[in-house]
């Protein structure tokens, strides 16, 4: 199964499985009747939102019909009550290829992530307090948000109290002014981290890169690769980096799921779905050799006739 069909990260992981010429049936699910993902996959199903009281009763139905037997975290929101029943799926034989909820929620809360990591690595500064703020520009994001939805950046202390004003449960960091990375991260699904991929965000739009370059850094890759065994990150990981004025690379977030822009790392060698699926069913695996590459991307169409389905 793979949630989120509407989100790039769900299409990518679809593409990545018809890539490696997958053998197994692929089902996709989201919120969303047009969403293109539940199109791509073998099969697609509607389900309701993920904080809805009925979305696992119905997954789990789907899961039950289509003899479902992995679930790849390619979506934020389905991720926590899926990560909440892992014990349950279990003993219906599914393997919720993620990790554990405790890391999720630190994860997604933006405190809780900073005051995990920040004694060990080099993370920028962070605030709830705009009294501890002495110099702008600065970053306002919320303590849980997803993709570049409510970020402002702030000029001054008079932007900075607008901001405030207007929105609660904000966190206030160092404005970082260099390159921005994504690190897809590869772990086993018993925390032990495998291999770690960077990309550069030349372009990014609505929080997905639309171009961007496979960097093969060995001191970013050896960082996020700590940073997942410190979190204890089950499964895929994709973490964001961004430099600071001295070209220094700050770790900013890490989402516990594939990215949007995951598919990128399986063109530069690495499938991260078919190796999680081998994982998953105890079967050795090989970490492939990754080669540098470049990525531009474009929209693609799916057209449905006038019953809904695809042509």
């Amino acid at each position: 199964m793979i949630p989120g069909g509407g989100g790039a990260a769900g299409i990518g992981a679809i593409k990545s499985l018809k890539i490696c010429k997958f053998k197994g049936k692929t089902v996709s699910t989201d919120s969303d009747v047009l969403s293109a993902g539940i199109y791509l996959a073998d099969r697609g199903y509607i389900v309701p939102l993920a904080d809805n009281p009925f979305f696992l009763k119905r997954a789990m139905k789907i899961m039950e019909r289509e003899q479902i037997d992995i679930i790849l975290p390619t979506s934020g929101f389905d991720i926590v009550s899926y990560s909440k029943n892992k014990k349950m799926l279990r003993e219906n034989d599914i393997i919720a290829a993620m990790s554990d909820y405790d890391t999720i929620e630190t994860c997604l809360n933006k405190i809780k992530f900073y005051l995990k990591l920040k004694n060990k690595f080099n993370l920028p500064y962070t605030t709830t307090d705009p009294l501890k703020i002495d110099a702008f520009p600065c970053i306002v994001k919320p303590i849980f948000g997803k993709g570049s939805k409510d970020i402002f950046i702030c000029y001054d202390e008079n932007e900075l109290k607008k901001v405030l004003l207007n929105k609660n449960g904000m966190l206030i960091q160092e404005y970082l002014p260099e390159k921005e990375y994504t690190i897809d991260v590869l772990s086993d699904l018993d925390g032990n981290s495998l291999i770690a991929i960077p990309r550069e965000r030349i372009e990014v739009k609505s929080g997905i890169s639309f171009k961007g370059r496979v960097i093969l850094d060995k001191t970013m890759q050896e960082e996020c690769l700590s940073i997942a065994e410190h979190l204890e990150i089950k499964g895929p990981s994709c973490m964001q980096m961004k430099c600071n004025k001295d070209h220094e690379p700050r770790i900013m977030e890490v989402n516990p799921r594939m990215g949007g822009g995951t598919i990128m790392t399986t063109y530069a060698g690495l499938n991260i779905p078919d190796i999680l699926i081998k994982i998953a069913n105890d079967k050795k695996i090989e970490i492939p050799q990754v080669k540098e590459i470049t990525m531009v991307r474009y929209y693609e169409e799916v057209i449905l006739n006038e019953y809904g389905e695809k042509t």
